[in-house]
């Protein structure tokens, strides 16, 4: 089984690199199933808009996952309800619109993806590890699901590693996401689990992590003239991690980079 997380989607450059390039990795890599976060989809690059979901799903995103920036657009509550395959983080607070989990049928398979939210420098959530804790409970691998995939949305090293390491041997992968910057610790950890604390931004990199860089460094100075942050555009780069897992487990044999397009050294 190959599975692709695609980082954060970010503005038009984001849609249009992955519309634009995605079919094509996914014949060239045979890869089974795709999940990307999607929660900078908008042209904004805050939220995500249903017409972004429709773009993003038609390219071969299967399931598409959240973060701080899921209500950004209002519209967004009106179609998580109904779009399973959008989710938002398990643990904001009871109540709130959508799933934090599904488990996803193709070709007879069981993936399930679950969507965490970190709780350091985050919007206000449930505590990340009880929650944790409570669906590893819920979704066993080789159970309740042949797959399970995490998407650790957060801002923190020490909390995306935490987590990686508590589902280690119990998931399939785990992935971090928010940062829009790729790391190098992409590993299968003891256990048997892939882990890589961020895989990045689907976006253009000639930017301050998808924003202008020319006003995002005058914010920085303080300068009068500062307006509002608003996306740099410009070709984009697609940046995410391909796990093989092994159907008998459902545990991780290999995962790597997938990188392509501007800015950044491709790695396909």
């Amino acid at each position: 089984m190959n599975i692709l997380l695609l980082g954060d989607i970010f503005g038009q450059s984001g849609r249009e690199v992955v519309s634009k390039n995605l079919p094509n990795i996914i014949k060239k890599k045979n890869i089974d199933f795709v999940i990307a976060n999607g929660e900078n989809a908008a042209d904004s690059g805050l939220g995500i808009e249903k017409k972004d979901f429709d773009q993003i799903t038609s390219a071969g995103v299967d399931v598409i996952t959240s973060g701080n920036h899921i209500w950004d657009q209002p519209e967004t509550m009106n179609f998580i309800s109904s779009e399973k395959n959008l989710l938002r983080p398990y643990n904001l607070p009871e109540g709130s619109p959508g799933d934090g989990f599904n488990i996803f049928l193709k070709n007879n398979i069981k993936i399930a993806v679950i969507n965490l939210m970190g709780n350091v420098f985050m919007k206000k959530c449930d505590n990340v590890f009880f929650a944790a804790k409570k669906i590893i409970n819920k979704i066993k691998l080789k159970e309740t699901a042949d797959f399970i995939i995490i998407d650790m949305h957060a801002e923190t090293t020490s909390e995306k590693e935490a987590i990686g390491h508590l589902f280690d041997g119990k998931a399939t992968m785990v992935v971090g996401t928010h940062t829009h910057v790729p790391t190098l610790d992409y590993r299968v950890l003891e256990k048997g689990t892939a882990y890589q604390t961020d895989v990045g931004m689907c976006g253009n990199y000639n930017s301050v992590i998808g924003m202008n860089k020319e006003n995002s460094i005058k914010k920085f100075l303080k300068e009068k003239e500062t307006v509002r942050h608003y996306p740099a555009i410009g070709k984009g780069t697609i940046s995410g991690a391909l796990v093989s897992a092994e159907n008998k487990t459902g545990l991780a044999k290999k995962i790597e980079p997938i990188i392509f397009g501007e800015n950044l050294e491709n790695k396909i």
